[in-house]
This record gives C-alpha cells, structure tokens and sequence, in this order.
C-alpha cells in the first residue's frame, strides 16, 4: 500500500488521498505507469479520462475512507492480539521497546517511525502478513475523537496509556480534553473486552482505569524497571522502560530476553539522545516538546553534573490560549538550572518579555536559523547542552554548530 506517488514501487496498491494543497488523484495515472498494480480514486474525471486503465481505477466514494475500511478487514482476518499505545509523552520511546521486548518472543509487526494518525495506522496494519504473530500499534492524537477512531480502526485488545500530560493544549481544548481524548483508548478496551498497563503510581491513570469497570487492568510498579541497562538518558525514561518490562512479563518473555531487547535499542531522530562533540555534551530531545515534556527535560538536565550548562529551548507549539502562561513556567524552572539559556522563536520571547525576576544570561532569537548564524560566530564549548522544542522549531540545525 502506499499513498506517496513519489515512492512507487512495482505491484504496489496506490490509494490518491487528499491533503490541504495536494490531490492525490491527480497522480493516479502517473502511479500506475511507474508500476503500481492498480490506484484507488474517488474522482470520476480520473476514471472517464483515462479509459485506458479503467481496469486498474478503482473507484470509491472517499479513498481515506476505503484505506481505513481495507486496513480494519485486514486486521479482522489475521486475528491476532494488538496492543495499543497512546499518550501525551513517550509513545514512541514505549512502542520500541515494546515491540523489541515482544519479537523476542513472537514475530512481532510494528508502527513505523511516528505513522501513528488516521492514515499511518492503517498502512501498519495493512503491512502486517500473515507470518504476523502480534501488532504493536502507536497512536496519536491531537483532539478529542481522534484516538476512538484509531482504536475503531486497529480493534486492539491490549492497551497502554504512557501518561496524561499538556500536550496539543489547544486541539484538545484543555485539560480535561486531554484526558478525555487520551481517555478513548481504555473507552474502548472497556467496551470490547480489552486489557490495560496502568503504573500504580500515576493516580490519574489509576483513576482513568478504575471509572471503567468493566475493563481488565494490569497494575504494575514503575520500579519493576529498576536493574534494566538501556542506551535512554533521562530518569523519565524508566517509566518507558517499566512498560517494557511489565508487558513482555505478562507475554511470558523471559527476564534475560527481555533486558537484552532494551539494551538493544538505540535512540535515534532527535528523541533523548545522548551525542558528544569534539566540544560539547549534547542531550537531544527535539523532536517534540509540550509543557510535561519540556519539564521532565529541565528536570534530568538539572540532575547531572557538569561544569557549565546551557539550555536551547525552542517554542513549544499548538498550545493556543494556555501558550504564553506554559512558557512562562518554563522559564521560571529554566532559571534555576543553568546559567545560560537561548531561546527561539516567538512564543518564549511573548514570555520573556512577560517575565519579571529571571536571572539567568538569556539571548533571543525569532528563528533557528538565526541562531545557526549566531553560534557559528560565537560558539558554545565545554558544556552541558539540552536542546528542547517542537518539531516546527528545528532545534537539530544546531547540532553542526555545537
């Protein structure tokens, strides 16, 4: 399946989705002469123009709709246990490794990168083959519905909330939109019979468990992961490594099986890496940030030892109306860990310019790539780096320059 026209490869199903500046079905006729055995459209131009390849059009009503339908059969049919992970933070830190700690046992069919919306699930479900033993399944969200789609879509048996934090503030429409979209997931498991992974500890989670009675719920500490060797950096990320271990504990998976799987993953695309340069320490975690994120990174850089230390936080973004009082906070826990502190883009200068008492040596800048420029001049050396921000940001064009 593949819905890119520029990834065509031969024998491949070509579904023409729509986007805010692109329709897919302009491409279809293109696909198939790079290949694809057939292309889904759900413009009647395309088929009547194209008499040609009227056996290999395939006319539907809503092509996203079809994928999602094709994607749910699919799954229907291959009748295996899917797990679902949700979330605010750590999604898809938790969905590596659990699919690691799992393929250890089973033949295990995952989500890509981060295809984890209303069309990545459908194509990782539709990648799965009947050699498939278990799917472990990422989704995201950002407004209320967007999960009950996804688990209509994936019909996961298992389930796992990584937690409930200030993310998508503004899609969501607050607080209380957060949980409830996040929510959806055990709306789901509750109603058709599923099982969760809650951490004792979280009291909204447990909350959120015990509303839905009818659901079966795993309970388990966030210690159990304590002893676990991993490449991760950042005490948050012990909680990542917990579900891991819980769940490859309820799959039966073997303790040393399971510890090897961790240690084998590696991060990588901006999420809680650890890099060294030939100047600087670096903890890259980029890739994307909200208000709890944002806090836990401040929290972990403030635990470790070094001599000097900068921070480079970049907006965090789709905050809406909450978004100037986020980062004020921010900046008010930013003060008290290090001594230098640049900031990009608007949002953290409206803060700024809000903020009364900070401390700290501050430099602004609009953008990152005005930033490069200034780094480039004066760099940084001998430091303790976090870089922090949304993906929109681009925080890791700085990397060359630190």
């Amino acid at each position: 399946m593949i819905t890119d026209s520029r990834k065509i490869e031969v024998g491949a199903l070509f579904f023409a989705l729509h986007g805010a500046s692109f329709d897919g079905n302009d491409y279809a006729v293109q696909a198939l002469e790079q290949g694809a055995s057939a292309a889904v459209i759900d413009r009647e131009d395309i088929l009547h123009g194209n008499p040609q390849y009227a056996e290999r059009l395939l006319l539907v009503d809503d092509t996203l709709q079809a994928l999602q339908a094709l994607a749910q059969e699919h799954r229907r049919r291959l009748a295996i246990p899917i797990i679902a992970i949700a979330g605010s933070n750590g999604k898809t830190t938790t969905k590596e490794l659990v699919s690691r700690v799992l393929a250890e046992k089973f033949e295990v069919s995952t989500t890509r990168g981060n295809l984890n919306n209303h069309i990545g699930v459908p194509l990782t479900l539709l990648s799965m083959t009947a050699d498939t033993e278990f799917g472990v399944v990422e989704m995201g969200a950002s407004a209320q519905g967007e999960i009950a789609l996804l688990c209509s879509i994936a019909e996961p048996n298992y389930g796992i909330l990584t937690n409930i934090g200030l993310s998508h503030l503004e899609g969501f429409g607050g607080v209380e939109g957060i949980r409830k979209g996040k929510g959806e997931l055990f709306d789901h498991l509750n109603e058709n019979g599923g099982r969760a992974f809650v951490p004792e500890e979280d009291v909204v989670l447990c909350e959120m468990a015990k509303a839905r009675k009818d659901m079966a719920v795993e309970y388990y500490s966030r210690t159990i992961g304590e002893g676990f060797r991993s490449n991760l950096t950042g005490d948050y990320n012990r909680y990542n490594i917990a579900a891991a271990v819980e769940i490859g504990r309820y799959f039966e998976v073997a303790d040393e099986r399971i510890a090897e799987a961790i240690l084998s993953f590696t991060p990588d695309n901006n999420r809680s890496q650890a890099v060294k340069t030939e100047r600087n320490s670096l903890v890259v975690d980029c890739y994307n940030a909200n208000p709890s994120s944002m806090e836990v990174a401040l929290d972990n850089i403030a635990t470790m030892e070094a001599e000097h230390k900068v921070l480079i936080l970049g907006d965090m973004l789709e905050l809406g109306e909450w978004s100037e009082e986020a980062h004020k906070t921010i900046l008010r826990k930013a003060d008290t860990i290090a001594e230098r502190i640049i900031l990009v883009g608007g949002e953290f200068a409206k803060a700024y310019n809000a903020s009364e008492g900070l401390q700290s040596d501050y430099t602004l800048y609009p953008t990152t790539a005005e930033a490069v420029v200034a780094l480039n001049k004066e760099p940084i050396s001998d430091s303790l780096v976090l870089l922090k921000g949304s993906r929109g940001i681009r925080l890791e064009k700085l990397i060359t320059e630190l």
